[in-house]
């Protein structure tokens, strides 16, 4: 499985707001936003903290991709 944050992108500009400002706002380090900027894993303690500062649900910031190799969740 991997992780797209394409969706909170967008929420950014809606919000007309930088990627700094997010990482400011929510506490962030440099290297975590690069994270984000990655399409990689990062803390679920961080992603609580983005949902605070833009007061959204975790499902309005990211989304999870199934690869075809993953198991089905049974």
């Amino acid at each position: 499985m991997s992780v797209k944050y394409n969706k909170l992108w967008k929420l950014l500009i809606d919000h007309n707001m930088s990627r700094v400002d997010l990482r400011i706002a929510a506490q962030m380090s440099p290297n975590t936003l690069a994270k984000l900027g990655k399409n990689e894993d990062v803390s679920l303690d961080v992603l609580k903290r983005i949902c605070g500062v833009l007061r959204c649900d975790i499902g309005d910031i990211m989304e999870v991709i199934h690869d075809e190799t993953s198991e089905n969740c049974q």
